[in-house]
């Protein structure tokens, strides 16, 4: 255990999932986790920037390896796009773009070995440090929420004032005014479950994940000169190359997910009831 031989199981877990806090004035409600600031900003510097890059030195004719990859993930991205969303594609498109790579090269930090982390920040004098943003749920429900105001944003505009707060009103049930109430109940419990359902699912997934690793890190603490301390260490490392394989899908498969419903959402934002 990077943290210390003398850990508990219990403060092993518990430090590991503790952010690096900075607290302004009094009652602690001003906290920011520099961690998953640092890190959130990190990835996404260096997923945008790769694509950035990669779009300046762009060659005509047969692209190279890296070049034909990026081009790859950008019309498949589109192509989404266009099955979810017939309209123009000029802000849907690199939004979805950015997305999925800025979740991904989040998520994908948790394919780096938590002990590593651990060690690294603590020789640089960090007493805890979380390297992978999306188990923060302030990080999944700020996207989230960012998605929830883009829908509101949308359905004025695609709709106006009045003809949106008319669907409010009169939708799914009709348009009497005995109604309107049990309509905007509805339509508000809707827009909520939006976000925290996109928030939630994204976290909970990569939390577990996250989890897993420590578990089998522990396992891997136990291992001895012994047969018992053998058997517990080859099981660790097997289970774990296991556990990262399969959770590669995870970290592609989350990033798609919240691709697709934020584009999704935004799409229903344009329609007419």
């Amino acid at each position: 255990m990077a943290a210390g031989t003398d850990l508990t199981p219990s403060s092993y877990i518990a430090h590991h999932l503790t952010n690096l806090r900075v607290t302004f004035g009094e009652g602690g409600f001003w906290t920011l986790n520099v961690d998953t600031i640092v890190m959130g900003w990190l990835m996404g510097i260096i997923g945008i920037g790769t694509f950035w890059l990669v779009a300046r030195t762009a060659t005509r004719g047969v692209p190279g390896r890296f070049q034909g990859f990026i081009e790859l993930i950008v019309e498949f991205v589109d192509n989404t796009i266009k099955d979810v969303f017939p309209g123009s594609r000029k802000f849907l498109a690199p939004l979805a773009l950015t997305i999925f790579v800025w979740v991904f090269m989040m998520n994908a930090m948790d394919l780096v070995p938590i002990d590593w982390v651990a060690m690294i920040m603590h020789g640089l004098g960090f007493s805890a440090w979380k390297a992978v943003p999306t188990t923060d749920i302030n990080t999944t429900f700020g996207m989230s929420w960012s998605v929830f105001f883009l829908v509101i944003f949308f359905s004025f505009k695609a709709k106006g004032v009045g003809g949106y707060l008319h669907e409010l009103f009169t939708a799914p049930f009709g348009s009497n005014p005995i109604l309107w109430i049990p309509n905007l109940v509805l339509n508000i419990v809707e827009l909520l479950a939006k976000p925290i359902s996109l928030g939630m699912r994204l976290f909970g997934n990569m939390y577990a994940g996250e989890l897993v690793f420590m578990l089998l890190g522990l396992l891997a603490s136990v291992a001895a000169l012994t047969i018992g301390g053998l058997a517990a260490g080859a099981a660790s490392l097997v289970l774990t190359w296991a556990w990262a394989v399969f959770h590669i899908l995870i970290i592609l498969l989350q990033a798609f997910i919240f691709m697709v419903l934020a584009a999704v959402y935004i799409a229903m934002a344009h329609e007419h009831h």
